[in-house]
């Protein structure tokens, strides 16, 4: 089974649509909705923003289904930028830039103690074959690092820190934390998500104008990569 977690109703509504045999149940205030795309079981949540929530979301969803993979969908704001509006951006690896205990032990931004790492490597069959369906899809895309933080980023500054700090090329508000939480169970993970803004000073506007368009995207690209990725 296929666990797909998204922050919004727009980021996983589309997926819902398509699913059959479809039975809902709820679990820690979080509906997850259980049933197939393309003959592949999955198991779709909404989790809700930010890292607080997708965490909770992701710990029910392996407690209550036993997922093989999680996925998390949706959209994000380009670090990188040479990224567009709708281009696809799969994680090599996912990062906490909010996370930092740097000064009582002088470990590097991000650093989790308990997975001894800054960045949460993807699996990376399934970012191959989420990179390759996007490209036939005619959507470009590209493997990169994925920086998470419970604020949206709409900043230069901030943005410049990302890519200097973490080399990001997106960033959002859910990935890491649960990539995190599915590396502490041993289940493999990817991050899948359209970009929606420049996560820059303009980013407040281009937010609310790209979003769906993004949205959809990632959906197209999930939609047609769940049966093999099954």
């Amino acid at each position: 089974m296929i666990g797909i977690i998204g922050a919004m109703s727009i980021e996983v509504d589309g997926l819902l649509a398509i699913m059959t045999g479809r039975r809902d149940r709820t679990y820690c205030g979080i509906r997850f909705s259980r049933g197939k795309i393309g003959g592949t079981d999955v198991v779709i949540a909404r989790s809700g923003v930010g890292k607080v929530m997708a965490s909770m979301c992701a710990s029910a969803m392996i407690t209550r289904f036993a997922p093989s993979l999680i996925i998390n969908t949706g959209v994000a704001g380009a670090v990188d930028p040479t990224l567009k509006i709708g281009d696809i951006i799969v994680s090599s690896g996912a990062v906490q830039h909010d996370f930092d205990t740097s000064p009582i032990d002088g470990t590097p931004k991000g650093w989790n103690a308990e997975l001894g790492t800054v960045t949460v490597q993807a699996d990376a069959c399934s970012t191959g074959v989420l990179l390759r369906i996007a490209n036939e899809e005619g959507i470009s895309a590209r493997p990169g690092i994925i920086a998470s933080g419970d604020s949206f980023i709409a900043d230069n500054e901030k943005k410049a820190e990302l890519a200097a700090v973490f080399g990001a090329s997106a960033c959002e508000m859910e990935g890491a934390a649960v990539a995190a939480v599915a590396a502490y169970n041993h289940i493999p993970f990817v991050i899948l998500r359209a970009i929606s803004d420049g996560a820059d000073n303009g980013a407040h506007m281009d937010f609310p104008a790209f979003c769906k368009f993004a949205a959809d995207n990632s959906i197209r690209v999930l939609s047609r990569a769940i049966k093999e990725l099954g």
